[in-house]
């Protein structure tokens, strides 16, 4: 239970409407059974009175009635209002739960989510907090209102018969308690392994939907299908086995209520208080041990939420209840002014590796300086570019940035000193626009609409600039070009297209360090040239480095350095390095 501390420590923020939704609840058990056992009582009083003239004549048969029609309506309002108060007060927890879980999971590096697929994060993120939910809807509200509504009736009963109150109240309490506990011992096991069969269908299915064109070019969809469906099939066991438990559940409850409502029965058939005639009010308690079953329902499936709640709940806890291995600086007023970059005896290695990735680089790039750094795949340049934008972090070393550690920046005065275009473009599932304005600075707000439209106005024509630049004015064409939906990860787009797109949100974004991680990888030689033209055009002020194995325009560059195996082994400029290096020559010579 300890798990689900940190979501209820979340429930302050909305005890208002989660007391409202409490106190609704109550009244409407209170309405429920009120109705059913004065439904009873006058029913039997109204016989009775019947037997008699007399009886007849006095008998009050207005206010019984008019208490049934109220209870009536009262319970239809209330519980209309307690569904309204209780889904509102969820949905805002799910909200609150969500910004929560994400705060904290933003700030984490790639050595925390190591050996997370992404399907598996995006489940934790989503399904499990969806599950969250019942802690309140399905767990806390039923229970504490049933609860509370076992006291009041005590309480009711024991005005006309303590020892009849004790007897049903008491045996309410022990089913109150006794089956969720037993059936949650039942059903634990079977219910993590319900959730953990429907969470490996789910990452498998998301990965069969993302992989499907590589899957069915290499011809690999039947091995992939059959673990898909034998993860279904095992998901459709549990599901079965958790059928029955809760099947089982509710029949016990229904002979645990049964029993009480046999023995209530026979108790106070001998006479209620101190009345010793049986009438109205065996009628009433009768009818009102009935009625309790309405409030004992909910926990019949009590078990089997929180039995998933409690997995939900660890394994969101396992996500967000880590310390993030790389810290940023927030307090720091350093920023990024010109990008002179400096690597000092850099050594890292990922984890659970007992090879170094990159064995003592010293690399000192000076402000306005462009410097090209070469070598093979798997050399350790995509690496060294990951310890400048502290996606990853080195064991040993110094990194400067304008002469101040890297570590010693904050999130944001890195993230606007830098540009990077990398080898993978992600596009977000939108409008060209939104694709485009990300790379911007954050929005001003303006104090009028007119204003807001003249400056968007102003800057729509500043990305269509750029979209021209780039190659893209086929994409400018038309009525509202920039409102064109790029479809899923921009699926609409060619993949030169999605390349030139980040090539423009670096054009869009004025970082005095500007990072190249194979820009122009997958586009033919021409359209290489342009793309590098205008790179070094915008960056003519700026510092840049750039990673590749290809050597077009590298006769630009003020300084080029090879790297082999982690380790820089030679630099130079151009002409020096045909001069002095052999295997700079071939490669030259091989690739122009």
């Amino acid at each position: 239970m300890r798990t689900l501390l940190p979501f209820i420590k979340l429930f302050k923020h909305q005890w208002l409407m989660m007391l409202i939704g409490l106190v609704l609840s109550v009244i409407s058990l209170m309405a429920g059974i009120g109705l059913l056992s004065l439904s009873g009582w006058f029913l039997s009083a109204s016989a009775m009175a019947g037997v008699t003239l007399l009886a007849t004549q006095t008998f009050n048969y207005l206010t019984p009635s008019g208490g049934v029609r109220f209870l009536s309506i009262a319970r239809t309002a209330s519980r209309y209002g307690e569904r309204l108060a209780t889904h509102e007060a969820t949905f805002k927890l799910l909200t609150q739960l969500r910004v929560w879980a994400w705060q904290k999971v933003m700030p984490l590096s790639a050595r925390n989510m190591q050996g997370l697929r992404q399907g598996e994060i995006l489940n934790r993120l989503v399904a499990d907090i969806d599950t969250l939910d019942h802690l309140y809807l399905r767990l806390i509200t039923p229970l504490f209102a049933s609860l509370f509504m076992l006291l009041c009736m005590y309480f009711f009963v024991a005005w006309f018969d303590p020892q009849l109150a004790f007897l049903l109240c008491g045996s309410l309490l022990l089913v109150w308690l006794f089956l969720p506990w037993f059936f949650y011992q039942l059903g634990r096991k079977p219910g993590v392994k319900q959730l953990q069969s429907k969470r490996l269908l789910r990452v498998q299915l998301l990965e069969f939907i993302q992989g499907l064109a590589e899957i069915s070019l290499f011809g690999a969809s039947q091995p992939f299908r059959a673990k898909i469906a034998t993860s279904e099939a095992a998901l459709i066991d549990s599901q079965r086995i958790m059928a029955n438990i809760t099947a089982f559940s509710q029949a016990a409850l229904i002979l645990c209520h049964g029993s009480i409502v046999v023995v209530v029965l026979y108790v106070a058939a001998s006479g209620v208080g101190e009345q010793q005639t049986t009438g109205p009010l065996l009628a009433m308690i009768t009818f009102m041990a009935i009625a309790c079953i309405e409030m004992l329902m909910p926990i019949a499936g009590a078990f089997q939420h929180l039995s998933s709640c409690v997995d939900a709940g660890k394994r969101v806890n396992e996500l967000v209840s880590q310390d993030p291995d790389i810290t940023f600086n927030n307090e720091s007023n350093a920023v990024i002014t010109q990008g002179a970059l400096q690597l000092k005896d850099i050594h890292f290695a990922y984890p659970n590796n007992t090879n170094n990735i990159l064995n003592g680089i010293n690399l000192s790039i000076e402000a306005g300086q462009k410097v090209a750094l070469l070598g093979q795949t798997g050399c350790g340049k995509s690496s060294l570019l990951a310890l400048i934008t502290r996606e990853w972090e080195a064991q040993t070393g110094h990194l400067t940035i304008d002469g101040v550690e890297v570590n010693q920046f904050s999130q944001q005065a890195l993230s606007e000193g830098l540009s990077i275009v990398s080898q993978r473009i992600y596009l977000f599932t939108g409008t060209l626009r939104e694709n485009l304005t990300l790379a911007q600075p954050q929005a001003i707000e303006y104090e009028t609409y007119a204003e807001q439209k003249a400056a968007q106005k102003i800057n729509d024509a500043q990305l269509i600039t750029v979209l021209e630049k780039v190659g893209l004015a086929s994409l400018t064409q038309g009525e509202a070009p920039l409102d064109a939906w790029i479809g899923e990860g921009g699926r609409q787009l060619s993949g030169g297209e999605q390349r030139r797109i980040g090539v423009a949100r670096v054009l869009l974004r004025n970082a005095p360090l500007l990072l190249l991680d194979e820009a122009t990888e997958g586009l033919d030689k021409r359209t290489e040239r342009e793309i590098l033209a205008l790179l070094f055009e915008f960056a003519k002020d700026k510092t840049l480095l750039m990673i590749s194995h290809r050597l077009t325009a590298i006769e630009k560059m003020d300084r080029i350095y090879l790297m082999e195996e982690g380790k820089l082994r030679v630099s130079g400029n151009h002409q020096t390095l045909l001069e002095k290096d052999a295997y700079y020559a071939s490669l030259h010579q091989k690739l122009n």
